[in-house]
């Protein structure tokens, strides 16, 4: 399976283990939860659906690495206490709560949270002094004297041997107690997460054209090389900063993080010839909707790797725009809740900062908490910090104007509100124009109906952040390109002014 079915699989587990029966006792006891145990290879996003699915299910995680722990630290110490037994004394040794579950309960006291997800990477790499204990564990959720508390299911992840010289193998005892999953890597599904991420263009319209470079091992004279999603993912993160900074992408760099000369090269050569599209292209000309008639013909005559190449330029510059209107729509919904908010508190409290202050403490806390619980979405984060920075401007804005009333000091902030709306809309309408642009132009070169035409409704249909654009505002190149698509049916339903944001 693929990392995107695992998901639901551990969320179906998951959401089974955690239901009780009209007693409070769990349906499937503690002992017959079976741990998940997900095998796949390193850097195929493990770490990343569990954090996804504590953030989709609203529970913890408490994640840890096996390889890093030794008995000691897995068990806990020993300690001597005196104990009677039969009117005679004993010393007797005991263990301390294990550093692992009592990070359980640490979360548990700081979050108030008391589901979750115990998550134990590479537990097939364990020590040869802690393997023995590991049976127990299994079954029982304890580590010495001291069981996972209850309501935290777990789940464990290793990798093949190939990837890892390390890996113990189970005897069938073992594997009797675990609940097994296989995940192999998948392009399609990695490029739905990598849109969401904002994977440089570069990577996803080069994995387009050689898909077969995505995730790959092999042994040479030279030892094994690799390359892995994780790998894309991390070189996307430094592009972007090179870029940022001026700083040259070489192939050198490339093969930091793509650990196959063969696949470095090819890709560093691409990124060359991207950048070249990118400027003969003109892209920001084509989404305003001013290329002339010599950049249309170009990609007519193009070869089908360019024109793909162009409509991955086309379509990230596309996602940049609506990413920003998504998130600025999302702090301004936010907003509205505050603003109602205060204009309550403004009646009972002359102080009209001290409603906005309070309400970013809480908006602190709850990133705080979320962090903690590793459950907290990057675009839930970023919206509160933005309605944080918005708070703050607006405590600064009521401390300059005075106003003398609660009615006064409602009209201040409803006044910035309606002048932050008008800005949302213009990036609405801007991106719109954007969505036509690109369909207009890609018609003009490549034909309605075409095979490039179907790459750009798909991986417009693909991205998150694009996907909901159109579904709330529209896009009537797309529906006429796209009539059977699900997004057609449901424009009609949905009511997607930005009006619709009422403070009264």
């Amino acid at each position: 399976m693929n990392i995107k079915q695992a998901k639901e699989d551990i969320k179906n587990a998951v959401s089974a283990y955690l239901t009780k029966d009209k007693f409070g006792n769990f349906v499937i006891p503690i002992e017959k939860q079976r741990p998940i145990f997900l095998m796949g290879a390193p850097g195929i996003g493990k770490t990343a659906i569990m954090e996804q699915i504590a953030e989709e299910m609203k529970i913890g995680l408490v994640s840890y690495s096996m390889t890093h722990h030794t008995r000691q630290s897995a068990l806990g110490l020993p300690f001597i206490v005196k104990k009677e037994y039969g009117g005679q004394e004993y010393t007797v040794s005991e263990y301390t709560m294990s550093e692992i579950i009592a990070s359980v309960y640490d979360m548990i006291e700081y979050t108030g949270i008391k589901e979750g997800i115990l998550f134990l990477d590479e537990i097939n790499c364990v020590s040869e002094t802690l393997a023995p204990a590991m049976l127990q564990f299994l079954q029982y959720k304890i580590f010495g004297r001291h069981r996972v508390p209850d309501g935290w299911i777990v789940v464990t992840a290793g990798n093949p041997p190939e990837f890892n010289n390390s890996v113990r193998e189970f005897d069938i005892v073992t594997w009797d107690r675990l609940k097994r999953l296989d995940v192999e890597a998948d392009y399609d599904t990695w490029k739905e997460y990598a849109y969401s991420r904002g994977v440089h263009a570069a990577i996803t319209t080069y994995l387009d054209i050689k898909k077969d470079d995505f995730c790959k091992i092999e042994t040479t004279v030279d030892g094994k090389t690799f390359v892995t999603a994780r790998g894309w993912s991390d070189l996307s993160e430094m592009i972007k900063l090179y870029e940022e900074k001026g700083f040259p992408v070489t192939e050198q760099l490339v093969g930091q993080y793509l650990q196959n000369k063969k696949i470095a090269k090819s890709f560093a050569i691409y990124y060359d010839l991207f950048n070249k599209y990118k400027s003969d292209y003109q892209v920001d000309k084509i989404l305003s909707g001013k290329a002339d008639s010599e950049i249309t013909e170009r990609a007519r005559k193009a070869g089908f790797d360019e024109r793909l190449s162009l409509i991955g330029l086309l379509i990230d510059g596309i996602i940049d725009g609506v990413k920003e209107s998504f998130r600025a729509e999302s702090a301004l919904s936010e907003l509205m809740n505050c603003l109602k908010t205060a204009k309550v508190d403004f009646m009972t409290d002359s102080d009209f900062t001290a409603s906005l202050e309070r309400q970013t403490a809480e908006k602190q806390k709850e990133i705080s908490v979320g962090k903690a619980a590793s459950n907290i979405s990057a675009d839930r984060e970023y919206t509160l910090h933005y309605v944080m920075e918005i708070l703050s401007e607006e405590q600064t804005l009521i401390i300059e104007k005075s106003p003398k009333n609660a009615a006064d000091a409602f009209k201040l902030l409803k006044a910035d509100f309606d002048k932050r709306k008008k800005t949302l809309s213009k990036v609405v309408s801007t991106n719109s124009s954007m969505l036509t642009n690109t369909f207009n132009f890609c018609e003009a070169a490549f034909s309605k109906g075409s095979q490039e035409m179907l790459i750009l409704v798909t991986e417009l249909t693909v991205s998150t952040y694009a996907s909901h654009f159109i579904s709330r505002y529209g896009c009537k190149e797309y529906f006429d390109n796209n009539k059977d698509m699900m997004f057609y049916e449901r424009q009609k339903q949905i009511i997607m002014e930005i009006e619709d944001l009422n403070l009264e």
